[in-house]
């Protein structure tokens, strides 16, 4: 068994000629005894990906207590039980406990794209065992097996072919390429990438045509898909922006606290001498008061609630992180096969000796004008002096569609996805992609088949690259029509069809022009002829088409641009992130279409190097080479999945916050790379759907863009959020250290610290989560990601804030004890008043830098009135209530003390509005820029 190892590990089977891989196997074209597959089956394991590791469920709940400002709160509980405050040490668990069930449940299922690909593979294979054809399990297939598939089939391991008739292998989910590939028994080069290892079938694609016989060179994780699924497993999960910047905030924060919490304690006892547990109970009280404990649900409300909207806006959210790491993307990674194209082949001109025409609509449905114009396949109107074609005049458009219609196997019905018949999603191919995007064109141009018969055909074969049939006309004429490779046809080819539908001689140089000049657009070129037969003809072999056939012209066909998707694309440059586009395809075509979505600004022919890298070009490259180049590069082609993690890679080196879309399973690593995985919904395979972080529900390109802006509005509400809620912590840890430091009575409990805390954190703030996006989102350019969640205007705002709602705090309770109320009613008076001074800063953090002295203030989002009405409620129960009197040595107040805190509200309200006006008035100097809006 050693030798079926060394082959299995061997990485160039598809090199080597069939008898040398069948040696190396020691297995023959008869295929395995029985007993031998058990043996091998034994020994290299069952043709099946192995499950995911997971993390045991405690593990992935205890991760949401791994935050340093979680582990503050749970020292302090520590402390409050070993001091016997019970309800205190309750309280305090309580919040951790709340924040870390919240981030569990919503964080949803783990990765699961391994699952994905499995569903993948085939269930079944035709194997020949003991000499004859059996159908056995495809988990029981081993190396040395001789397997055979037919159109239909999906190929149960990785295969190198023995034999093969017409085979072609659609493999669009593994190289990206949208045309199926042709297979044949021949060795390739040792070099060569996925896509042209043309003797190799790989074990989860489809046939679409034709039939083959190989033997079984991988199995398993072996296999080309299961090196994909190793890929996807070894790629490191990387933190969001948000991520980041949350947890150099909270290491930076702990730290504050602590050394703040020491300088406390150290001048309490030497200068105030106060007792131990006094001081033990200050310094829970700063640090409870201090930490923001609602600080990780707010960030995890304010994303569920993204996760919503974005929901509604067709992007589904797998993982919460991604809603505000798409707003921070620099650069779009966007495979082209189905996610810039429509994955639908599309006729785009034709070209007969005479004339050029124009072919309107996309995608298989037969609607859309072929019309006399350009020729420029602009698939429009064609210009000005455009008509409507019509097969009875234009008698060389009728030589064309008759053959491209009567030379094809393939049919375009009603009943695709949209089930209609009628529109653009209503129509569903059953054949090949090119047959399908001829069938089309033949219906467009109201071409009639009924009246035909085909006589005999030679089928279309790698080798000979064409297809010919023998068909009798309605008015019994006879016809052999022949489709395929342009430079084959032209071989067969001595004259040509006029424009008046008669022959001529063929001007060879012409048409090789016009070969040259299409395919340079990109398209796919294929050329039709004709040549009459006598009557009574009913047979038809190769040798009949090998020479004197009349041209009839020319097709171009293209994977068309989704025309959204070159929208799309323009908003987000608009928005200063750029679109690259990765794809398995040819470079020309590939640059043809990022030409033609915008996503490669200069012409062809401008004496430049086209901005464009082929898979070859990249293997060469080193690391650092990459990393030179790779912000300069438009268009990968001819990529493999190792290509394309290794290009998010160099992006992300250069700090790059980096989107990946695709809808193969060759884009599920870069997927699980990228900053943001993106999945097409519809097209896109199981596993790279169970490997992004965002699915489109339609497919989209257009819904990156409107999740991008939708992104960008959520971060703006984080911030908005954030920079209302650390004013609240400063306020109530500024009132304790002051009165630490000069030796003043507590103004408030640890207990009523964590009360004013959550009420905050679950009301007010969670109102600025449904703020709308400011009207400029989209005209910004993205954020760095290594910027702080807050810049020095927002820091200086904060401690401006917390100065002033902590210094109206200890006015309210220092007032209130000098007019000789008890201690339990001074403290809800601070309390209430620390209620009212934030209910009022709400309203200062509608707008970040606008000004809130405005009517647009009290209207727009409702749910901070409804969030203010919560408040008020909810600081009643803790005012009157006599159990929060228990829990939170709370007291009934006055409404004269009701009166005071609402009037100091309304001051801190306008004053923070001239700190506002007086930060606007520095940033216009500093930018020398007129009034903002």
């Amino acid at each position: 068994m050693d030798q079926v190892r060394d082959v299995i590990a061997s990485p160039t089977p598809w090199a080597s000629p069939p008898q040398e891989v069948l040696a190396g196997l020691r297995a023959d074209d008869g295929g395995l005894t029985t007993a031998d597959a058990v043996t091998r089956l034994a020994e290299v394991g069952p043709n099946r990906l192995p499950p995911p590791q997971r993390d045991p469920l405690w593990k992935r709940v205890l991760v949401h207590f791994d935050d340093v400002l979680i582990y503050i709160l749970l020292v302090a509980a520590v402390l409050k039980a070993i001091l016997g405050d019970w309800v205190d040490f309750t309280v305090i668990l309580l919040v951790a406990v709340v924040n870390a069930a919240i981030g569990f449940v919503q964080e949803g299922r783990a990765e699961s794209a391994l699952d994905g690909i499995r569903k993948m593979l085939s269930v079944h294979a035709e194997v020949r065992r003991d000499g004859a054809w059996a159908k056995v399990d495809a988990d029981d297939v081993v190396p040395g097996d001789v397997v055979r598939v037919r159109s239909g089939d999906r190929v149960p391991a990785d295969v190198r072919l023995l034999e093969a008739v017409n085979l072609r292998v659609e493999e669009s989910a593994l190289t990206g390429e949208s045309v199926a590939a042709s297979k044949r028994v021949d060795a390739v080069d040792p070099d060569a990438g996925v896509g042209d290892r043309t003797s190799m079938l790989f074990s989860g694609t489809l046939v679409a045509a034709g039939q083959g016989v190989g033997v079984v060179t991988a199995t398993g994780e072996r296999t080309e898909i299961g090196r994909i699924q190793t890929m996807i497993s070894e790629v490191a999960s990387l933190e969001t922006p948000l991520t980041k910047q949350l947890d150099r905030f909270g290491k930076l924060l702990a730290g504050l606290i602590l050394a703040m919490a020491v300088v406390m304690v150290v001048i309490g006892r030497v200068v105030h001498d106060f007792s131990v547990p006094d001081l033990v109970s200050a310094s829970i009280g700063f640090a409870v008061a201090a930490v923001p404990e609602g600080l990780p649900a707010l960030v995890t409300i304010t994303l569920a609630l993204g996760v919503q909207q974005m929901a509604r806006r067709r992007a589904i959210t797998r993982k919460l992180p991604a809603v505000e790491t798409l707003g921070s993307v620099t650069t779009i990674c966007s495979d082209k096969t189905g996610t810039l194209t429509k994955n639908e082949m599309t006729a785009r001109l034709v070209r007969t000796a005479d004339r050029a025409y124009d072919v309107a609509g996309a995608g298989y449905a037969p609607h859309g004008e072929v019309t006399l114009g350009s020729g420029d396949g602009a698939g429009g109107a064609g210009g000005p002096a455009a008509r409507h074609a019509d097969l009875a005049s234009d008698q060389d458009l009728g030589g064309v569609v008759a053959a491209m219609m009567l030379c094809n196997d393939a049919r375009v019905v009603p009943g695709g996805e949209g089930d209609d018949g009628g529109d653009g999603e209503g129509w569903r191919l059953v054949g090949e992609p090119t047959e399908g995007a001829l069938r089309s064109l033949g219906m467009k141009a109201g071409f009639d088949t009924a009246g035909w018969r085909r006589l005999a055909v030679v089928p279309f074969e790698s080798e000979t690259k064409y297809m010919a049939t023998l068909d009798q006309a309605p008015d019994g004429a006879l016809l052999v029509h022949v489709k395929g490779a342009p430079d084959r046809v032209l071989d067969r080819c001595a004259t040509q069809t006029a424009a008046d539908g008669s022959a001529q001689p063929l001007d060879r140089a012409f048409w090789e022009a016009q070969i040259d000049e299409i395919g340079g657009r990109g398209l796919r070129v294929l050329a039709a002829a004709r040549a009459r037969r006598v009557a009574g003809t009913t047979t038809l072999a190769a040798a009949d088409v090998d020479q004197g056939l009349e041209l009839c012209g020319l097709v171009g066909i293209v994977d068309p641009p989704r025309p959204e998707a070159i929208d799309a694309i323009a908003q987000c440059r608009a928005a200063g992130v750029r679109v690259t586009m990765i794809t398995g395809d040819h470079a020309g075509t590939a640059v043809a279409i990022g030409r033609e979505m915008g996503i490669v600004d200069r012409p062809a022919g401008d004496g430049e190097a086209a901005p464009v890298l082929t898979g070859a070009e990249l293997e060469a490259m080193s690391t650092d080479q990459l990393r030179a180049v790779v912000r300069d590069v438009s268009v990968y082609a001819r990529t493999s999945p190792e290509h394309k993690i290794r290009i998010v890679s160099a992006l992300q080196s250069h700090g790059e916050v980096v989107a990946m879309t695709g809808d193969g399973v060759n884009d599920a690593p870069a997927l699980t790379q990228a900053d943001v995985g993106v999945a097409m919904g519809i097209k896109g395979t199981e596993a790279t759907k169970e490997a992004a972080e965002v699915v489109l529900a339609d497919d989209n390109f257009a819904t990156i863009e409107r999740a991008v802006e939708e992104g960008r509005r959520i971060y703006d509400n984080i911030r908005k959020s954030v920079l209302f809620l650390l004013p609240t912590n400063g306020a109530q840890s500024l009132v304790i250290l002051v009165a630490v430091l000069f030796g003043l009575t507590l103004p408030l409990a640890p207990v009523q610290v964590l009360w004013i805390n959550m009420i905050t954190a679950v009301t007010l703030s969670l109102g600025l989560a449904y703020e709308k996006a400011e009207p400029d989102v989209m005209a910004r350019p993205p954020r760095d990601p290594r910027a702080s969640i807050l810049d020095a205007v927002f820091v200086r705002r904060i401690l401006i804030v917390s100065l002033l709602i902590g210094g109206a705090t200890l006015l309210v309770f220092y007032a209130e004890r000098a007019q000789g109320a008890p201690i339990a009613e001074a403290q809800t008076a601070a309390v209430t008043m620390l209620a009212l001074g934030q209910l009022a800063y709400l309203f200062n953090c509608r707008f970040l830098d606008r000004s809130s002295l405005t009517v647009d203030v009290l209207r727009g989002n409702r749910v901070v009135w409804i969030s203010a009405v919560a408040l008020v409620a909810l600081q009643c129960v803790f005012v009157y209530a006599p159990f929060m009197h228990s829990w939170f040595d709370s007291a009934p107040i006055s409404g004269l003390q009701w009166a005071k805190t609402v009037g100091l509200a309304v001051v801190v309200f306008l004053l923070v509005e001239v700190v506002k006006a007086v930060g606007r008035a520095r940033s216009r100097r500093r930018a020398g820029a007129g009034p903002r809006e």
